[in-house]
């Protein structure tokens, strides 16, 4: 308990929502948390390949009252079939390093150029 006291007193008005259902969309996670207060910024966070939700997103309030409010009364609740967690968001502090992709660097493709030898054929 004293540590959602002391978390309380230092609270942002951003919060982390995870667990959400694939049919949560951003008017839908705004209209479940309006009712503690003006939300100034509903968004669900989308995959950039498939387009499908990743299943968490974040709520912006206008003030820290209202998103301490809506933090005590949704975490652990029912959105969309799915039990939601609610947390204050913590913003990142570096970005991810590039972990994907097709490797980079030298070489690849069908090389090129002279190689020697006799080309007269």
């Amino acid at each position: 308990m004293a540590f959602m006291l002391n978390s309380a007193r230092y609270m942002s008005s951003k919060l982390f929502v995870g667990g959400l259902s694939f049919s949560t969309d951003d008017t839908s996670l705004k209209e479940a948390f309006s009712g503690f207060g003006d939300v100034t910024d509903a968004k669900v966070i989308m995959d950039r390949d498939t387009g499908r939700s990743r299943g968490f997103g974040f709520v912006n309030f206008a003030d820290e009252e209202a998103a301490k409010s809506a933090l005590t009364a949704m975490d652990g609740q029912d959105l969309n079939g799915r039990s939601i967690r609610v947390s204050v968001a913590t913003e990142r502090t570096s970005p991810r390093p590039f972990s994907g992709g097709y490797g980079g660097g030298e070489g690849g493709g069908y090389g090129g150029g002279y190689r020697g030898g006799d080309s007269s054929y």
